[in-house]
């Protein structure tokens, strides 16, 4: 069911591309965002009895500014989705370091056992691609058109499912089983 849950929540984005590429009304693809964003969050409580929290908070902020977009009339607010949603992610990993925690271990920590160390090095990467995502979205929706935003959008997605595969290395070098002790030896110094 992992391949479903991915589908649904990329299902809004390359929905409204393709309502955008066909009619060129901007108004018509929110509205299909919109009522396919909280379709995939009601999909996601029926099949967990619950929502994760990073497809909660996209999916909330997607109506939320989806929702202003509509009832607004600009198209920006829309747009500024993702510049918004991805630079307060990324800031949020970093405050946590910050504060010496890790947010990354506490919403991901029950799926996956890892040394902090490496926590901390996949907290710094996921941080860094936010906020490389956040930028190059203000960049794409600044300086073209809707639909070669929306195209974006729906290329960042794929970027990040690509993103999370390049993270496996680093995963399977220090995933531990069971009560296995962490590998002494310290992670990648790359990012």
């Amino acid at each position: 069911m992992p391949a479903v849950r991915q589908l649904a929540n990329a299902a809004p984005a390359v929905a409204f591309l393709g309502v955008l590429l066909v009619t060129h009304d901007f108004r018509k693809a929110t509205w299909v965002l919109v009522a396919l964003s909280a379709a995939a969050l009601a999909l996601s409580l029926v099949m967990d009895r619950r929502i994760a929290p990073l497809p909660a908070f996209s999916g909330a902020a997607a109506l939320v500014f989806g929702g202003l977009s509509l009832a607004l009339r600009r198209n920006d607010l829309l747009q500024m989705k993702m510049t918004i949603v991805d630079g307060a992610l990324g800031a949020a990993l970093f405050a946590g370091l910050a504060m010496k925690r890790n947010p990354l271990k506490l919403v991901l920590g029950g799926a996956m056992r890892l040394p902090d160390q490496a926590w901390r090095v996949l907290t710094i990467r996921y941080a860094l691609f936010f906020w490389a995502s956040a930028i190059a979205n203000e960049i794409i929706r600044r300086t073209q058109t809707a639909e070669v935003w929306a195209t974006f959008r729906v290329v960042a997605i794929v970027a990040a499912v690509l993103f999370g595969a390049a993270q496996f290395p680093l995963l399977k070098k220090y995933w531990m089983d069971g009560e296995a002790s962490p590998s002494p030896e310290p992670p990648e110094p790359g990012f």
